[in-house]
């Protein structure tokens, strides 16, 4: 029998691409609350992070009570977006996630994880959106952890599926990820089409497509027996 070997996967920037919804609910938070809307950049920087740690970060000038309505403006207008426009339109996977995350599924001895910062209100809508009900055994949201890079979430998998850290990988489009996964002495695959830049994640491999990611899942976790 073949070992069992974990696939931890980030969402935003990494399987689906989202930026488009979450700038424009980064945006309708800040005009709610009668402030500048930040620069695109500077703001999708952060997406990875929990809520409660971006809008200081984003915005450290502003008072508790303000950064507190910040995140629930972003919240209503993610929400109301998403409702809208549906998970397909909002966050369409990026070109090759599907077929991966399909033939993955296929394998017996491999096990899908996911380690995000979304609510888990927001990560339930996206699987069931994009039919992906009984594809992930272990689904860590920033609703149960403190924020990446604490190795907490990826801790909460390992536990839950008894794979040891060795035997897994993260996979993630910004340093929060990288850190994250090396902090729970997994290996790490950075992705290049996210939301930071490809030279400041310093993973283990790194992939332009998802066309390379079984490759260097194998070379880093060893292959399928």
């Amino acid at each position: 029998m073949p070992d069992l070997r974990l696939v931890i996967f980030d969402v935003d920037g990494t399987l689906v691409d989202s930026q488009v919804m979450i700038y424009d609910a980064f945006a309708f938070a800040y005009e709610r609350a009668g402030l500048p809307v930040p620069d695109r950049d500077a703001a999708l920087s952060y997406v990875g992070m929990s809520l409660e740690k971006i809008f200081p970060a984003l915005s450290p000038d502003q008072d508790a009570a303000t950064h507190a309505a910040l995140t629930q403006g972003y919240r209503d207008a993610y929400f109301h977006i998403r409702q809208a426009r549906g998970s397909n339109a909002t966050s369409p996977f990026f070109p090759g996630a599907r077929e991966v995350l399909d033939a993955y599924h296929a394998q017996d001895w491999t096990l899908l994880g996911v380690a995000t910062g979304k609510s888990t209100r927001g990560l339930d809508k996206l699987i069931e959106g994009h039919g992906l009900d009984g594809y992930f055994v272990s689904r860590q949201t920033a609703d149960d952890h403190p924020s990446k890079p604490n190795p907490s979430m990826i801790h909460a998998i390992l536990s839950q599926t008894g794979v040891p850290a060795e035997k897994a990988v993260m996979i993630g489009d910004t340093t929060f990820d990288m850190d994250m996964g090396r902090a729970a002495g997994a290996k790490t695959i950075g992705v290049s089409w996210g939301y930071h830049p490809a030279e400041t994640l310093r993973p283990d491999i790194l992939i332009d497509d998802f066309t390379a990611l079984p490759d260097a899942v194998d070379q880093l976790i060893g292959p399928v027996q």
